[in-house]
């Protein structure tokens, strides 16, 4: 099976839940073709958990979901060592982050205590539990929702756990054709309970070597440096993006090629891919957030217009 077949398996069964977001379905398949986190950011009921739902029962692998509250502890995601007094010994309890896929439910209700317990998880696909280190599943990727105007009873990301999701995007409101079709599939079953396994979760990790083994020819990467170089110094941007950022948008564009049957990387799989990787990055300036409702996005945009595109003869 080609890489672009095992991606329109996946796409093809998550559009039975998700109806008339084709886009960002295939974001989210590119992501995970890349081995990358997704931080899903919408109002509520747009079908940002549905979505991660529908993404994990695509595939034959192990899900597990935590929903973040202020008292969650960071014990209660990695896991704890408890005393089997029968035994007379510590057994270790794992945690649900000990799965394939790992879907955190409005992460930022949890305090900063407790999102921290996914920073090495994230990054080094470990955790460790009383000073002893203990690898995660293969693959391993966090879905995080999170609602982005209610505020009470939230704790904002760091910029350090941002910057360990590959990619941030956001559903909206479906047109009407599709909302219909939403309302008239949804009865006494839900799609979702229909939704079956139809890849091999086994073959994922060796599906997302072959991605990152994608060709990305010294002109593209170049292009990737010159889009990085050239945020850092937009006069509306505090924070840039970082060299994790950018290694994040090589990933994200390889897996856009994947999902398009491409056997190398192209500034559009780049273009595609800065929209989503950039934006979550960057801390701008007071004076443009007060000029646009998302200046990130603004700037991700404007680099993108203004830095020079490779050609075939460059």
């Amino acid at each position: 099976m080609t890489l672009c077949e095992y991606a329109k398996k996946i796409t093809d069964n998550i559009k039975k839940v998700i109806k008339g977001k084709d886009e960002q379905i295939s974001a989210v398949v590119s992501a995970l073709l890349a081995g990358g986190n997704i931080l899903l950011e919408d109002l509520p009921g747009t079908g940002k958990t549905m979505l991660a739902r529908a993404l994990a029962k695509s595939l034959d692998c192990t899900f597990k979901r935590i929903q973040f509250t202020p008292d969650l502890l960071p014990s209660d995601i990695t896991g704890i060592h408890f005393f089997n007094i029968k035994e007379q010994e510590f057994i270790l309890r794992k945690g649900p982050v000990f799965s394939n896929i790992l879907l955190a439910d409005e992460i930022n209700r949890a305090t900063p205590r407790t999102q921290s317990a996914l920073l090495e998880c994230m990054e080094e696909k470990q955790v460790t539990i009383d000073g002893e280190e203990l690898k995660l599943p293969t693959p391993f990727i966090v879905i995080a929702t999170q609602n982005p105007i209610e505020t009470a009873g939230t704790f904002p990301l760091p910029e350090a756990q941002l910057d360990r999701f590959m990619i941030r995007l956001s559903l909206g409101f479906p047109e009407k054709e599709s909302e219909m079709s939403v309302l008239k599939s949804i009865g006494a079953k839900h799609p979702i309970d229909k939704t079956e396994p139809v890849a091999d979760g086994a073959a994922l990790s060796a599906i997302q070597s072959e991605v990152l083994e994608i060709k990305v020819n010294d002109a593209v990467t170049e292009y990737i440096a010159d889009i990085g170089e050239a945020v850092r110094n937009h006069p509306d941007v505090v924070m840039g993006i970082s060299t994790r950022g950018l290694l994040a948008l090589k990933k994200m564009s390889q897996g856009i090629a994947a999902v398009r049957g491409g056997a190398f990387v192209t500034p559009d799989d780049v273009q595609k891919a800065a929209g989503y990787v950039i934006p979550h990055r960057l801390i701008c300036r007071r004076m443009a957030k007060e000029q646009g409702s998302d200046p990130a996005t603004a700037v991700a945009e404007s680099v993108i217009s203004r830095v020079k595109v490779p050609t075939e003869n460059t």
